[in-house]
């Protein structure tokens, strides 16, 4: 090869790479919608009613799809369930909520496994809202 045509792909793939960084930065350094707040409404409190309706399907539907057969998966998708609230002095927020579950929906099922044991089961940190310890 010539020099020239050395130099000329260098210098096309150097305004490649420089196309593709300015890409990249106005994508990636870019807000999410919903990371910046909601055009400027307050925060809305998380309904429990709707919430706990929602984790319940959640859960029912990971513990079918990852063949668990736990006292918490059969209270999941039992829909007779009593109605739950949040405890004493947890305010937690609509987007607490919408976290929370598009964690469980993400966890896999080794994970999930510990949400739902029937011994010495966890609580996902996402879906964790009012911990005893953060408390007054």
């Amino acid at each position: 090869m010539t020099r020239a045509r050395t130099e000329r792909r260098r210098a096309i793939s150097r305004a490649e790479i420089m196309r593709l960084a300015a890409t990249l930065v106005l994508v990636v350094a870019a807000p999410t919608v919903g990371d910046i707040g909601s055009c400027g409404e307050a925060p809305a409190d998380l309904d429990a009613a709707t919430f706990f309706r929602e984790k319940a399907a959640v859960d029912c539907a990971r513990c079918a799809a990852c063949g668990f057969s736990t006292a918490a998966c059969t209270r999941a998708c039992d829909p007779m369930q009593p109605a739950q609230s949040f405890p004493e002095g947890c305010y937690p927020i609509a987007h607490d909520g919408e976290v929370c579950l598009r964690a469980l929906e993400a966890t896999s099922c080794d994970t999930y496994a510990s949400f739902v044991a029937d011994q010495g089961s966890t609580i996902s940190t996402e879906c964790n809202f009012c911990p005893p310890e953060a408390k007054p």
